[in-house]
C-alpha cells in the first residue's frame, strides 16, 4: 500500500492540525515537518512551543465546542492530533462520524481525557488488574470513598494532567484539604475525583506502545519500546530512564496489558501506558493516546524517538522501536513566576558529548513549570540518571 504526502503550503499539502502545542507537540511537529507535512498548531495562548515550528498557528479555547468545530472546518486537515486533555472531545466524536480522521481515534481521546472513562474501561470491561478505586463528586461522598478505600490513598481529579490537583492522603484529617486541592487542579472543573488505594510496588514504568500499519499489507501491528522507568513528584514527572530492568514475566504481562488496552482504544499512533510493577506482578495505572512526557528520554536512547514513531505511525509509515543507548532525562524547571526568561550555562551543560538539551521556548514560566529537559547517555541507567540530573542543574534561569 502506497503512502503519498503532498507539498506544504501547496494545494497538494497533507495537513495535520495539532490541538495543544506544548513541548511534546513541538517534537511531533518537527518530526512531521521532516516528512513534508503541513502543520497547523493550536493552543489557548500565543507563541506556545509547537506554534514556533509549525506552518500556521491558531489561538483559541479548545474546550469551547463552537470554536473548536469552526477551526477544524476552516483548516480542513487530513488528520487531527489532540495533544492535551482540555478539549471539547464531543466535537471530535461528531466530526469523526462525518469523515474527519482523529488520532488515534475519537473514542480513545474521549475516554482517556477522563480518568473515570479509562479506569472503567480497563478494570470493568477489559478485566485488567488495577488498584482499588472509587469515584466521588461531593465532599460527603469523597469522605466516604476515602474511608472505604482506606489510608494512605491517592486522590486525583478525573480531568487533570502533570500532577495538578493530585495528593496522597495519609489519614482522615487530611481528607477535606485533599478535596479542596483536587477542585483547583482539574483541567475542566467538573468536581469528580478518583480515590485509589496505594499499591505496594517496586517501581513505575511507561511502556510506549505503537500501533502502526504493516507497509505491505496495511494490517495494524503492535510494537513496544523498551520499558521506561520514571520518578514523579506530586504526580509530575521529574526524571526518566530507559531501560527499566524488570523480570521477563513482568515484561510479558506489561505487554499483554498494553496490547489489550490499546486495541480497545483503536487507531494508529503511540500510546504511553503507565504501569505499576512488583516482582512479576503488574497493574494498569493510566494510558495517554499520544507521546508521553517520560518518553522524552527516547530522544537520546532510540533510533526513532517516541515523536518520530508517532509521526510515522499516524502517516501509515513503518516504525522501528529499537534502542541504541542506555539513557536518562531530567526536567529543567523555571523556578520563578515570570515571562521573558533567559537560560545560561548551556556551554557547561553540553561540554560532555553524551549530554543534550531541549529548551521548550515557553513564553511564561512558573516555579514548577517545565521549561526544558536534559538528556544523557551512559553505560548504566544509574550513571545516565546522575549525568542527566547534573546537566539539568547546570542550566540557570534568569528573570530579565
Amino acid at each position: 500500500m502506497s503512502v503519498t504526502i503532498g507539498t506544504p503550503l501547496q494545494s497538494s499539502a497533507f495537513k495535520v492540525l495539532l490541538l495543544g502545542s506544548g513541548e511534546l507537540g513541538k517534537e511531533v511537529v518537527i518530526s512531521l515537518q521532516r516528512l513534508g507535512v503541513e502543520v497547523h498548531a493550536a493552543d489557548r495562548y500565543d507563541h506556545a512551543p509547537a506554534m514556533q515550528v509549525a506552518h500556521y498557528s491558531h489561538t483559541l479555547n479548545m474546550a469551547d465546542p463552537t470554536e473548536l468545530k469552526q477551526l477544524i472546518e476552516s483548516v480542513k486537515p487530513n488528520l487531527v492530533i489532540p495533544e492535551i486533555e482540555a478539549i471539547a472531545t464531543q466535537v471530535l466524536v461528531e466530526l469523526e462520524q462525518t469523515g474527519t480522521h482523529i488520532i488515534p481515534s475519537a473514542k480513545a481521546v474521549n475516554l482517556t481525557m477522563n480518568r473515570e472513562g479509562i479506569r472503567r474501561l480497563a478494570a470493568e470491561e477489559l478485566g485488567l488488574p488495577t488498584s482499588a478505586y472509587r469515584f466521588a463528586n461531593t465532599l460527603e461522598s469523597f469522605r466516604a470513598a476515602c474511608d472505604d478505600i482506606g489510608y494512605p490513598n491517592f486522590v486525583k481529579p478525573v480531568m487533570s494532567s502533570s500532577g495538578k490537583g493530585q495528593s496522597r492522603v495519609k489519614s482522615f484529617e487530611e481528607v477535606d484539604a485533599a478535596w479542596e486541592y483536587a477542585q483547583t487542579g482539574g483541567r475542566v472543573n467538573q468536581g469528580t475525583v478518583i480515590v485509589e488505594s496505594q499499591i505496594d510496588f517496586d517501581f513505575e514504568i511507561t511502556l510506549l506502545t505503537v500501533r502502526s500499519k504493516h507497509p505491505e499489507t496495511g494490517e495494524i501491528e503492535t510494537s513496544y519500546c523498551d520499558p521506561i522507568g520514571h520518578r514523579q513528584d506530586s504526580g509530575d514527572y521529574v526524571e526518566s530512564w530507559q531501560p527499566q530492568i524488570m523480570t521477563a514475566v513482568a515484561l510479558e504481562e506489561a505487554k499483554r496489558i498494553a496490547h489489550k488496552v490499546t486495541v480497545a482504544l483503536g487507531g494508529c499512533g503511540i500510546f504511553g501506558v503507565e504501569l505499576f510493577v512488583k516482582g512479576d506482578k503488574v497493574w494498569f495505572s493510566e494510558v495517554s493516546p499520544r507521546p508521553h512526557d517520560t518518553g522524552l528520554v527516547t530522544l537520546a536512547s532510540q533510533f526513532q524517538s517516541e515523536f518520530e514513531l508517532h509521526a510515522r505511525a499516524i502517516l501509515g509509515l513503518p516504525v522501528n522501536t529499537a534502542r541504541h543507548s542506555t539513557a536518562a532525562s531530567a526536567v529543567i524547571y523555571a523556578g520563578v513566576d515570570d515571562t521573558n526568561l533567559s537560560f545560561s550555562g548551556l556551554n557547561l551543560a553540553l561540554a560532555n558529548p553524551n549530554t543534550n538539551l531541549r529548551l521548550f521556548g515557553k513564553p511564561e514560566g512558573f516555579k514548577r513549570r517545565r521549561m526544558g529537559v536534559a538528556t544523557a547517555r551512559a553505560e548504566t541507567t544509574d550513571q545516565a540518571r546522575e549525568l542527566a540530573t547534573q546537566t539539568a542543574q547546570l542550566i540557570s534561569v534568569h528573570q530579565n
